[in-house]
This record gives structure tokens, C-alpha cells and sequence, in this order.
């Protein structure tokens, strides 16, 4: 079969397409033809060498939409989708014509999606998922900030708002976004104030996609008993806050890791919102470019320059315009 490669860190020239041999499903496995799977921007600084749990030679890709080939009889010819935190750092991952999973990680996609479309919702969703629903428990009728409504924090505002919440964006340039109630400007003027209004004196959960040069403003979008959910620190690693306004505050700071989550445990929360997207409440990432394993290199430095939208490798098409 073939597979996208690194065998040393670097750009994305490090990559290339190897022929590797044909998978097989040992005890407890399944073989999936690899059919759409997107890149993600830690594929790219996976590849960078910014990922320690890392070994080489490797495979990368974190999230897949396929068909099972090999395995237990019952899951033949199933449509399914995954995604994992371990999946391509280490283990071998899904920008490839195949990949090996635990058939405890099986789960079929949403049956209305393109398995373009199902590959691009993994990271995304999950980590959102493990943000808002499992860190935060966001609750009905309960208020969250979201700072940045890019991939991560867009999704953020769909789970939110199907749970019910009221849901204020902030992000750079303020606008309109479908699932947000109220969207403000972060460069503007009154910032902390303008959010706070819109919560009602405060947010009960912030979810910061930002993290670095966000944190402090974050904290003071918390209202009594807040929840600050971080998942990243884009630009500066080391931050500061008061502590005793903090703890008068009764806030609580939730750190979120989606490498933690496995594929068997990703598949837990993908099939929790696959309904979501089967009825419309969920609405999948605008497929911005794709492109063959064969120009897996180009779709890696799409990625890495920062392509609106989401980028996939997707199998040949037949004819009839479907993914083959």
C-alpha cells in the first residue's frame, strides 16, 4: 500500500510516498481503506519535530473516513469515520490507502455526510466536545465566551448552542456567525466590558482557543464560580493572573489535551454527536481544498500557511463525482 512518510523532522519537503506492506488485521483489529482524511494543523507541527511522544518512521494523520476491509465479519463493508490522539505519533496514521485501528474504536459515520465531510470533523469536534461537554460540563441555559470561532472554536459554538446555552464569540474583526448570539470584536475597545455585559456580568464558562496573550483577558470574562477551559498557547507559553481576585471569584482553570484521547476513546464522543449531524444540528467544516495522497506534500504546506478551511486527502473519485 501506500503512505505518506516522514522519517526525519522538518518542513513539509520531509515527507514523501512510500510503498509500505499491505495492512493486516491481527486479534482485535480492523483494516479500514483510508477513503478521505483531513490535515490538521498538529499533522503539521507533528511533522515539525513539536510533538515528543513522536517515533520515526511514521505515518501521520489523526482523523479518517473509510471502509472496513478486513476484520470481524460484522463490520465488512462498513462506512466509518475515527479519529485519535495516538493515531500517527505513535502508531501509524491515516494519511495512507489504509490504516489499522482497534475494532473497539469502530463506529459508522453519519450516513448524510461525504466521507470528505466526515474526515474533516475529528479534531475539531472533539476537542470542542472535551472542552465544553466533559471539562466544562456547559449546561442549558447557562452563558459561554468563546474567544476565537476559527475550526475549534466554531464547533465549540454548535455544541453549545444544541445544548442550549447562550453563545458570545470574540474574535478578531466583529461579525456574525451562526451559532454565536453575540459576536465582539477582540481588538476593540472594551472588551472585558462589552462581554461581560452580554453574560450578564460574566460568563459561566469561557472557552479560550487562543490561549498566550488571551489568558488574562479570559479570566476576567469569568463570572461567579466560572470555568476557563485552555487548550492551547499559540504565542506565549508563560501567563499571569491575580490569584486573589481568582479565588474570590470561586473560578476553576480546566486544561484540556485531546493526544490524551485514543482512538477508542475519541470514538465514544464522535458517536455521541453523530446524530447531531445526522439531523442537522451539527454542520460539518467548509472543505477548503483537496488533494491525492500522491500531493499529500502540497496539502501539508497548504496547511502550514494557514488555508481558510479545512484541507483533506481524499482516495480517487469514480466516475459520477464519488469518492471511490
Amino acid at each position: 500500500m501506500k503512505a505518506l512518510r516522514f522519517e526525519k523532522h522538518g518542513n513539509p519537503g520531509v515527507l514523501s510516498v512510500q510503498d509500505l506492506p499491505a495492512s493486516v488485521a491481527q486479534a482485535n483489529e480492523a483494516v479500514v481503506r483510508v477513503l478521505a482524511a483531513s490535515v490538521n494543523p498538529s499533522d503539521v507541527k507533528n511533522v515539525e519535530g513539536r510533538m515528543s511522544q513522536t517515533t520515526l518512521p511514521r505515518t501521520p494523520g489523526r482523523d479518517y473516513s473509510g471502509v472496513v476491509v478486513d476484520g470481524p465479519a460484522e463490520w465488512l463493508g462498513a462506512e466509518v469515520w475515527g479519529s485519535g490522539g495516538d493515531t500517527g505519533f505513535t502508531r501509524d496514521g491515516t494519511h495512507a490507502e489504509y490504516v489499522v485501528v482497534p475494532v473497539a474504536s469502530l463506529r459508522r459515520k453519519p450516513a448524510n455526510l461525504t466521507h470528505e465531510e466526515a474526515s474533516a470533523i475529528g479534531v475539531n469536534f472533539i476537542t470542542a466536545w472535551c472542552a465544553v461537554v466533559d471539562a466544562a460540563q456547559l449546561q442549558p441555559g447557562e452563558t459561554i465566551a468563546i474567544i476565537g470561532l476559527g475550526g475549534v472554536g466554531g464547533a465549540a459554538a454548535q455544541i453549545a448552542r444544541h445544548i442550549g446555552a447562550k453563545v458570545v464569540g470574540v474574535t478578531r474583526g466583529a461579525s456574525e456567525h451562526p451559532y454565536a448570539d453575540a459576536v465582539i470584536d477582540s481588538q476593540g475597545a472594551g472588551v472585558v466590558e462589552r462581554v461581560r455585559s452580554a453574560t450578564q456580568g460574566g460568563a459561566d464558562v469561557v472557552f479560550d482557543t487562543v490561549g498566550g496573550s488571551m489568558f488574562e483577558t479570559a479570566v476576567h470574562l469569568l463570572g461567579l464560580r466560572g470555568r476557563l477551559v485552555e487548550i492551547s498557547a499559540t504565542d506565549r507559553r508563560e501567563v499571569s493572573f491575580n490569584l486573589a481576585d481568582f479565588y474570590h471569584n470561586e473560578s476553576r482553570l480546566l486544561g484540556v489535551d485531546t493526544l490524551k484521547r485514543d482512538l477508542t476513546a475519541s470514538a465514544a464522543m464522535l458517536e455521541a454527536m453523530r446524530p447531531g449531524f445526522e439531523d442537522g444540528s451539527y454542520q460539518p467544516p467548509v472543505i477548503e481544498q483537496v488533494f491525492s495522497l500522491e500531493e499529500g506534500e502540497a496539502a501539508y504546506r497548504a496547511v502550514a500557511a494557514g488555508t481558510k478551511g479545512r484541507v483533506v486527502i481524499a482516495a480517487p473519485r469514480q466516475a459520477g463525482g464519488n469518492v471511490s
